[in-house]
């Protein structure tokens, strides 16, 4: 089989390492990919955007499967694009994509299918919304309603932090034409944790649980990024939460999308805050998460392909999926400034000393020379160093043993990740 992986960050190496394990993969493709992907992959010079371009490669290669890793491209519609072009692609089409575009229409669902989540209001006159600050006391919770890379949440403190967050979505539009609208909710209190799932049209199949870590600084303090780091599994996750998971999101969630006819066939992505009343919808994604994935993948033993296979072809419900026991960790390392304004072209040093059993997921990097020979940085989020160990607590050392290794001009990261936050 040909395969063509859509993006270039940290989730599409992972996914990118986990496919090329697979027996029934006679040829890797990856546009745009990077300077990690290049190992495993032939990266072709297409941006994930670029639905024509990419719908003419894929047609002209005679791929057979294509996987769509970025929220952005399935928002476009690449999913339907690909199957008119005669392309099979992992992926929700872009009706169901909207679960993940619009911040509004995933919590209309919510509240339509009794799926516990924060309370809401949407606003899209600022005026309006200006006399509402306040509306859930502080902190308030205020969201872009449209795609903004992982970054168009502010969690405002205070009055003047949310009049000045309302003032930069909606007048300044620093998120562009995300912040038209804007979705104020609750805030909610206690541990968020991750659900990776696979789904078709008659199954919903969660992967092993995930901790992500958004804020950039240790503590979780300073702004939201795409997510500074993970481990896998959770440790809040215990069998009577995956009962009440089940039961009340993951249920109502599937026949939530029967009764409103959304076909929807992929990864739903569902992050959660584990409070005192229990599990609560944070947000829903259409794909895997980023770093979710590099922790979750390194624990996955069976064949990806086959599972991607069985969702399009509406059978996930035959695949046994196996999971391992051991612990993984996934330290991400980022470009000094980032969230904010970065600079790229840094020259990456030490990945040549990285221990043979941790794998380092390239996010945001490129060759800084003709001869491939220099690895340098190219985006927020750089690398993901992932360890997998017996146990939590070796998962976590030998992670950040390794991050000691590696180096570039700027390089931040987190130091808390693995351990628990509470909200």
């Amino acid at each position: 089989m040909k395969v063509l992986i859509v993006g270039g960050g940290g989730r599409e190496h992972a996914i990118a390492w986990k496919l090329a394990q697979s027996p029934k993969i006679d040829k890797l493709y990856c546009a745009p990919g990077n300077a990690g992907i290049s190992e495993i992959a032939a990266c072709v010079p297409i941006k994930a955007e670029d639905v024509d371009e990419i719908c003419r490669f894929a047609s002209e290669s005679q791929i057979d499967l294509a996987v769509i890793g970025p929220e952005v491209p399935l928002a476009m519609g690449i999913v339907d694009e690909l199957e008119k072009a005669g392309v099979k692609a992992f992926g929700p089409n872009k009706k169901c994509a909207q679960l993940e575009a619009s911040k509004a229409f995933t919590k209309s669902f919510l509240a339509r299918h009794n799926i516990p989540t924060a309370g809401y209001k949407e606003f899209t006159d600022k005026q309006e919304l200006l006399d509402a600050v306040g509306i859930y006391g502080y902190p308030m919770v205020i969201k872009a309603d449209g795609l903004a890379a992982g970054k168009g949440v502010v969690i405002a403190e205070t009055k003047e932090d949310a009049v000045k967050a309302i003032e930069e979505m909606m007048e300044d539009k620093i998120f562009g034409s995300a912040g038209d609208k804007i979705v104020v909710e609750e805030y909610l209190t206690g541990i968020e944790a991750s659900m990776l799932c696979f789904v078709d049209e008659h199954t919903i199949i969660p992967m092993e649980s995930a901790q992500d870590y958004k804020r950039i600084f240790d503590g979780d303090k300073g702004p939201n990024t795409g997510g500074m780091g993970t481990y896998s599994p959770s440790l809040v996750f215990n069998g009577d939460l995956e009962e009440r998971i089940q039961k009340e999101i993951l249920k109502p969630t599937l026949e939530g999308f029967q009764k409103d006819g959304l076909d929807f066939k992929g990864v739903l992505f569902i992050g959660l805050m584990i409070g005192e009343e229990g599990p609560k919808v944070i947000e829903f994604n259409n794909r895997f998460g980023d770093p979710e994935t590099q922790s979750v993948l390194l624990r996955l033993e069976t064949d990806l392909l086959d599972i991607f296979s069985a969702v399009i072809d509406n059978k996930l419900d035959d695949v046994n999926i196996k999971w391992s026991e051991k612990k993984a960790v996934c330290v991400v390392l980022a470009s000094g400034g980032y969230p904010g304004a970065y600079e790229k072209g840094k020259s990456i040093h030490g990945l040549n000393r990285v221990d043979k059993d941790i794998m380092v997921f390239h996010a945001g990097t490129k060759f800084g020379d003709r001869n491939g020979q220099e690895i340098v940085t190219d985006g927020g989020r750089v690398l993901g160093v992932a360890a997998l160990a017996d146990t939590h607590d070796e998962a976590r050392t030998k992670a950040f043993d390794n991050v000691k290794k590696i180096n570039f001009e700027g390089m931040q990261y987190r130091n808390d990740i693995g351990i628990i936050i509470k909200k």
